[in-house]
């Protein structure tokens, strides 16, 4: 176990799911209950509804640079470090899942996190299409991103940057990338709310899975988010 409870980063899955689900009920039961079938309905949905899309085999290295509402970063991401994350980020930031989204767990000292939408039916949809583990090759030192995950093989879109070297959480997390610019950006993100229930009065995930941007602006208005997230650079060989 961590010195911020770490492993528990994203909520309990299942208690996350199960809220989510309560919520949500009403909503999606016109939908579909799985991801691929959404694209069936007669209703136009949020393009980010079709999973299938965002499949596209990771290049060997990439940047992606994050236009935010402090100041721009820059991510290189390195395939071979973690190949699943890296494709999953690779998508996630290529198809704009990323755009709008806030950074609702920001630990001073510690890390950052984003990757919960502001549609609550993204949200529903994506918490099904969960990650198989990479192994950990590299180590979670200051400035590199790992994907968040609360059990085995449970990641899905949550990411977060180590503020410092976090080495207990290498057990757990595997490193895809780091900030190759901006790390000062990053460092000045909104912390002012702090942790989660049950250590602190933050963001209650489960709820901002639920609820969205509706959840955020009236709780948590100060938070900052990403503007526009875009891949700047692609290459087929990793770089020495």
């Amino acid at each position: 176990m961590n010195d911020k409870g770490y492993s528990n980063m994203t909520c309990s899955i299942p208690l996350v799911r199960t809220v989510t689900s309560i919520l949500l009920t009403g909503m999606v039961i016109g939908c579909s209950s799985g991801s691929d079938e959404v694209e069936t309905g007669e209703l136009p949905l949020n393009p980010l509804l079709y999973v299938s899309r965002f499949r596209e085999e990771s290049p060997d290295y990439f940047k992606a640079r994050f236009m935010t509402t402090k100041g721009d970063f820059v991510v290189e991401v390195f395939s071979d470090w973690a190949p699943l994350g890296s494709a999953r980020f690779f998508n996630l930031v290529k198809q704009g899942w990323y755009d709008g989204v806030r950074f609702h767990r920001v630990l001073e000292d510690f890390t950052a996190g984003w990757g919960i939408h502001d549609d609550p039916y993204v949200n529903f949809i994506w918490q099904k299409e969960l990650l198989p583990d990479d192994p950990s090759v590299e180590s979670n030192k200051k400035g590199r991103l790992s994907f968040a995950r609360s059990g085995p093989n449970s990641r899905t879109t949550q990411v977060f940057v180590n503020y410092k070297d976090n080495l207990s959480l290498d057990e757990l997390f595997a490193p895809f990338g780091e900030i190759l610019e901006g790390m000062e950006v990053v460092e000045n993100l909104y912390a002012g709310y702090g942790d989660g229930p049950p250590r602190g009065e933050g963001v209650y995930q489960a709820m901002a899975i639920a609820r969205g941007g509706e959840y955020f602006e009236e709780e948590f208005p100060d938070l900052d988010k990403i503007v526009e997230a875009i891949i700047v650079e692609e290459v087929s060989s990793q770089r020495n």
